[in-house]
């Protein structure tokens, strides 16, 4: 009797929780609704206290928990979001009333060369989109598997990350001028000097290189994350089997990283399109020509330069959808391979 008195006092007490079906007590339920009353009024507490002892309580708590960064994404995202699609379709020069043209300026588009150039510089941006996802997938995985010095370089990789644009083209600027320290060194083995911000031909690339450097800490940091949650047995295992370090990484590390590839992938290519508009500004104002401009740097130009709130609105609405369809694609593709 004492054994099984003893037994009965060392067991822990059950615990229960709403989602457990367990119901309120009376006096949590007055409780709860006196600071509901007291927090959102007598009317709609009263409301709301009904509807917590009515439903699940988890569910109803974790909606008002969202609802502030809810609110956050409907009035500084939703909102601008309806009215650039509204301003789109008017004339709206910032100082008229806008007038409603339709899809004038959307026609307007695809006869303006300047916006078909930033389009083409978008194009060939987003074609080096593998670099910015292999790069930093490559040494994540050199860092994770603990190369010498793998603290130092994570450091190193994440450090340009907490830099602004503006003040890593002051930099570039004096690194690739024509008389900067780039050529200045080349001059040094022989090498012509080269107008890297002045010609056509390497304007583009040496600002995607300088935004590529800038930016993939973070991307190595994400993939840090995601290494992390791969099984070390599994790796251990095809270790054992005799399987090479590069198809460890192939068959083993890639499927096991394949959601947090897809949201690089999708995070990376919206990156692209919309955080260059610093360097472009500072360090080429989007020439030689129209040689260094993209989508959100014509944004600026129409509608701080050329008072054309309309028709750069257009061009914000064609930029949202390319992003959101290439979005959709990417995850479409990598749930297609994943077999979902």
């Amino acid at each position: 009797m004492n054994r099984q008195a003893r037994k009965t006092s060392l067991q822990a007490p059950s615990l229960r929780y709403p989602g457990d079906g367990a119901q309120p007590t009376p006096g949590a339920t007055k409780a709860n609704g006196r600071w509901l009353r007291a927090l959102l009024g007598a009317r709609v507490g009263t409301r709301v206290s009904a509807l917590i002892n009515r439903r699940e309580p988890e569910r109803l708590f974790g909606a008002l928990f969202v609802l502030p960064a809810l609110a956050l994404v409907i009035v500084f995202r939703m909102v601008p979001l309806v009215w650039g699609g509204y301003y789109s379709l008017t004339d709206f020069d910032g100082v008229h009333a806008p007038r409603f043209i339709g899809l004038g300026n959307y026609a307007h588009l695809f006869g303006d060369t300047t916006f078909g150039a930033s389009m083409k510089n978008a194009a060939i941006l987003l074609a080096t989109l593998p670099v910015w996802i292999a790069l930093p997938l490559v040494l994540a995985t050199l860092i994770h598997q603990g190369v010498p010095g793998g603290g130092f370089f994570r450091a190193v990789y994440f450090l340009p990350a907490v830099l602004s644009s503006v003040i890593i083209g002051v930099i570039f600027n004096f690194v690739l001028n024509y008389a900067g320290a780039l050529n200045t060194l080349t001059a040094v083995f022989g090498i012509d000097p080269v107008d890297w911000l002045g010609n056509g031909s390497t304007a583009l690339m040496s600002l995607i290189a300088i935004q590529l450097w800038s930016t993939f800490g973070m991307s190595v940091l994400i993939f840090l994350s995601g290494l992390s949650t791969v099984a070390p047995e599994l790796i251990e295992a095809a270790r054992l089997d005799g399987a090479t370090p590069v198809q460890v990484f192939r068959y083993v590390i890639l499927p096991a990283m394949r959601p947090i590839i897809e949201f690089a992938l999708v995070v990376t290519c919206i990156g692209m399109l919309t955080s260059m508009f610093g360097l472009i500004y500072v360090m080429t104002a989007g020439g030689p020509g129209t040689g260094t401009y993209l989508p959100e740097y014509l944004i600026w130009i129409e509608q701080g330069y050329l008072n054309k709130p309309g028709y750069a609105s257009a061009i914000s609405m064609v930029l949202f959808a390319l992003m959101a369809g290439l979005a959709v694609v990417q995850i479409r593709i990598m749930s297609r391979n994943a077999g979902i």
